[in-house]
């Protein structure tokens, strides 16, 4: 009995031990400057037992800085603050999250703790309702348009695609077109998650997608890199080579 004992405390260290040395050795918040006052933030997660990015972005405006997505692992939700503020001596005022999943919704609740306006659509805050952590304070029923310091910017619904509720957000002067999970990086040919998604409807909502916003200069996808603008064509040639498989 002793020898079990000293066996089963044994293996509790080993793996809070191990899960510690993982969390020590998490890739810090990585800030890349897009272009004027938009940068891209790069969070990270073990994931399948690997590091995986994350992409958010935020805006700076002479009110305060705009957060596009929060990022997914709770030890990042106050640096990303802290960087921000470090940074543009600005707080940030207000955050929007393009869909209910983690890595992008998952500190709504906290943000607001910290009197953030926390939004999202009806939609996702519907699908976030067992969740009271990711729920935003704030919703929007319909494509709605924001105007913050000298900046707007719009959120546009293009169908189910990776989940029923994302939506991406366009800004008509910078032509940035900031997809989340909804737009696949360029970088990789994994169609990604799928649990939630309409892989039927997908490909039609990426074509009302390129319709709709024809002249996008930065397309920023909620994973990997955003090394050029092709990344709505090749998210429709994924999904379209896939088909077969995931079709359901």
């Amino acid at each position: 009995m002793k020898h079990s004992i000293k066996y089963f405390t044994l293996l509790i260290s080993i793996l809070f031990s191990s899960a510690l040395f993982a969390q020590q050795n998490k890739p810090g918040i990585t800030i890349t400057h897009l272009t004027g006052d938009f940068y891209v933030c790069t969070s990270y997660k073990f994931f399948n037992g690997a590091s995986f990015p994350s992409n958010n972005m935020y805006l700076v405006t002479e009110k305060g800085v705009v957060l596009f997505d929060t990022p997914w692992d709770s030890s990042d939700f106050q640096p990303l603050l802290d960087s921000i503020n470090n940074k543009h001596h600005k707080k940030v005022i207000l955050c929007i999250a393009t869909h209910f999943h983690d890595d992008k919704s998952a500190g709504l609740s906290y943000y607001s703790s910290k009197g953030i306006k926390t939004y999202s659509s009806t939609l996702t805050r519907e699908l976030c309702k067992d969740d009271v952590e990711k729920k935003a304070a704030f919703v929007f029923k319909n494509d709605t348009t924001f105007k913050v310091g000298d900046y707007t910017f719009t959120t546009f619904y293009p169908g189910e695609g990776h989940t029923k509720d994302n939506i991406v957000i366009w800004f008509e002067k910078e032509k940035i077109l900031y997809g989340g999970c909804f737009v696949k990086s360029t970088e990789t040919n994994d169609i990604g998650n799928i649990a939630d998604a309409n892989v039927k409807a997908w490909p039609q909502s990426v074509k009302n997608t390129i319709k709709k916003f024809t002249n996008a200069k930065y397309i920023i996808p909620g994973h990997f890199a955003w090394a050029d603008n092709k990344s709505l064509e090749h998210t429709l040639k994924l999904l379209e080579e896939n088909s077969n498989k995931i079709n359901r």
